[in-house]
């Protein structure tokens, strides 16, 4: 199959998740977003008027994070800040799972609500993305998650936050993000209907073109521009109004 330039930019969420971000830096993000035509600005809940004011008659989303980075809110108030902010404008909500509740097996927790975060936002016809922040995780429990978020049929299964730094034996903390491994376990224990989104450390378009071809429907990037101009130099399709390019791309 040939690929176009908008089969790779409606692949990315433009993540403005930094916690440095001033509005100033998030509005041009929106910006960006728009002109390279991308799936979704992914932004903080409070951004979600901002981001609408400069996306309005665009086709890129709003993706707001709910319970974000760690997961560790009550049901009660994830599910009160998703319905708010899909009510808002967010098309897309991308929740986190409580880690803790995941790695010390109750699942009946994590199921029950990831269910009722997912009904509070079809309700506000709006979809759900289901963060699992694979770094903490075994195999067999984000197996598990799949099962259960194919149970419950929720639009798309995540790999990480980008900010979920476990501590290594040395002392220090880092994070590998979305590996190849788990984007293969992910695709095989989720139903067909389940798309994964892979976030943390998918940077280049050579990266994103791999994973693309492991099944991975969206990546979640900051390099936005970065990969979009370099598809572009690749001849992947016309230069979209508004993007500067030294020599203008031939379609492809």
């Amino acid at each position: 199959m040939t690929l176009s330039y908008r089969d790779l930019s409606r692949m990315i969420d433009h993540s403005l998740l930094h916690p440095t971000l001033s509005d100033g830096q998030i509005a041009e993000g929106c910006r960006l977003a728009r002109r390279y035509e991308v799936a979704t600005a992914c932004i903080k809940p409070y951004s979600i008027a901002l981001a609408r004011d400069i996306l309005a008659g665009s086709k890129v989303g709003i993706c707001p994070v709910i319970g974000f980075p760690h997961g560790n809110s009550t049901t009660a108030t994830k599910v009160a800040e998703a319905a708010a902010a899909a009510r808002e404008g967010g098309a897309e909500i991308d929740m986190v799972i409580n880690i803790g509740k995941a790695m010390g097996g109750d699942w009946g927790y994590v199921a029950d609500e990831i269910r009722a975060i997912n009904d509070a936002v079809l309700a506000h016809r709006a979809i759900l993305k289901v963060i699992f922040e694979n770094d903490y995780l075994a195999d067999e429990q984000i197996v598990r998650l799949c099962e259960i978020c194919s149970e419950i049929a929720v639009a798309f299964v995540k790999t990480s936050t980008g900010y979920g730094f476990v501590k290594q034996a040395d002392g220090s903390y880092n994070y590998k993000g979305a590996t190849e491994h788990h984007l293969r376990l992910m695709r095989k224990h989720c139903a067909p209907s389940v798309h994964i989104k892979a976030a943390g450390g998918v940077r280049t378009l050579d990266e994103m073109l791999k994973i693309r071809a492991l099944g991975v429907s969206r990546i979640g990037t900051s390099a936005t521009e970065a990969m979009l101009r370099e598809a572009l130099s690749r001849g992947y399709g016309p230069v979209p109004a508004g993007v500067a390019m030294p020599d203008r791309a031939a379609p492809r």
